[in-house]
């Protein structure tokens, strides 16, 4: 039997400090409504970090005993120590899984393993949305309808400033006509990603059964398959060499 996947739900968990409609929705932080997702699982271990942890919940030996880590942050991007951001993308490198989610798309950890602006259009104006299975036989889409519906979320619209996708598995459209590449994967070193759109702060995206549906089938696709370090290494040859100088 393999051993369950670690998984590491962070959340900078401001919102819900601050701001009472936040509050009420989550009144367990973002990251517990998420956890909550997953209750029952028998195949993972879900434990959960937050900004103003000590180490900013990501410590080296955290970081080091995940195998897929989620990331909601929003207003508070540019407190994430450089420290923070070098061993998650380290441990992306070498095989660790990463799900990235709504604002996420800023955070500095994303646009580092993107290598472009990640920036996009928005509008929070409590907007439908339309989230279409483009990939239906894609292991993120599992169980997932054709189609689904968010009666209030913040619109995010393209152009969408990030590499090519590897796969689009989600496509969004909005009421006030925008559409947008929702659920996207990518692969970094032997890591693997994924960026899901949907998750204000304002609406209650994280308790619909589809959205939580999604980040856990992705949280099993980004599990790690290899766990390599990542090194600069000298090596000698196998094969005998000619001495040439």
């Amino acid at each position: 039997m393999n051993n369950p996947l670690r998984v590491l739900i962070w959340n900078e968990y401001r919102h819900e400090k601050r701001n009472e409609t936040v509050r009420a929705i989550y009144p367990q932080g973002i990251h517990g409504a998420i956890a909550e997702g997953f209750a029952g699982a028998t195949d993972v271990i879900v434990k959960t970090a937050t900004l103003d942890e000590p180490e900013q919940g990501l410590s080296e030996q955290a970081v080091a005993s995940t195998d897929v880590l989620v990331w909601w942050g929003h207003t508070a991007h540019r407190e994430v120590q450089d420290a923070v951001v070098d061993r998650v993308q380290k441990r992306v490198l070498e095989g660790m899984g990463l799900v990235v989610l709504h604002s996420g798309h800023f955070s500095r950890i994303f646009k580092r393993l993107m290598g472009t602006n990640c920036s996009l259009m928005w509008r929070d104006e409590n907007e439908k949305q339309r989230i279409w299975t483009i990939e239906p036989g894609h292991p993120i889409a599992a169980g997932l309808p054709e189609h689904f519906e968010l009666d209030h979320e913040e619109m995010y619209g393209e152009r969408f400033d990030v590499p090519p996708p590897d796969e689009v598995v989600f496509l969004g459209w909005f009421q006030g006509g925008e559409v947008f590449r929702t659920g996207c994967c990518w692969q970094r070193g032997h890591g693997r990603v994924f960026y899901f759109q949907p998750g204000h702060e304002t609406y209650p995206t994280y308790h619909n059964a589809n959205v939580l549906k999604v980040i856990a089938n992705a949280v099993r696709w980004a599990a790690p398959r290899v766990m390599l370090p990542d090194a600069l290494r000298n090596v000698p040859a196998l094969e005998p060499l000619s001495q040439t100088r």
